[in-house]
C-alpha cells in the first residue's frame, strides 16, 4: 500500500472532512461554568470551554506556534451533543426533517 503524498492528503482531509459540523461530546460533559474539554479533530486540537459569565459553550483553535489569541471555531449545541465546525466558510447547522409517527399495520 502507498503513502499518500503529504500535500495531497492535507488537500483532501481540508476538502472532504473539514466542511461540515462534527460531533466533539455530550453537553453534559461540561456541567458547570468554567468547564472545558480539549479534543482534537483532524490533528487540530480543539478547547471547548462552558463561558462563566452567560453559561454558553464556546470552541477555539488552538494553535501550535504563538500567535496571539485562539482563534474562535464554530460550535452548536443540538439534542444536547456539542457540535464544531472547523470550515471557514458559511455552512448553516441544518436542523433534522421531523417525521410523524405512523403506526405499523398488523
Amino acid at each position: 500500500m502507498a503513502i499518500p503524498e503529504d500535500t495531497r492528503f492535507r488537500r483532501e482531509m481540508a476538502s472532504a472532512y473539514r466542511s461540515g459540523w462534527h460531533f466533539i461530546d455530550l453537553v453534559t460533559a461540561l456541567p458547570g461554568p468554567g468547564d472545558s474539554l480539549m479534543v482534537t479533530l483532524f490533528g487540530e486540537p480543539i478547547l471547548v470551554v462552558r463561558d462563566d459569565e452567560d453559561d454558553d459553550v464556546r470552541a477555539f483553535r488552538c494553535l501550535r506556534k504563538p500567535r496571539g489569541a485562539p482563534q474562535p471555531v464554530r460550535c452548536a449545541i443540538r439534542y444536547g451533543m456539542i457540535f464544531v465546525n472547523l470550515d471557514q466558510r458559511d455552512h448553516e447547522l441544518v436542523e433534522p426533517e421531523t417525521i410523524p409517527a405512523t403506526p405499523r399495520s398488523a
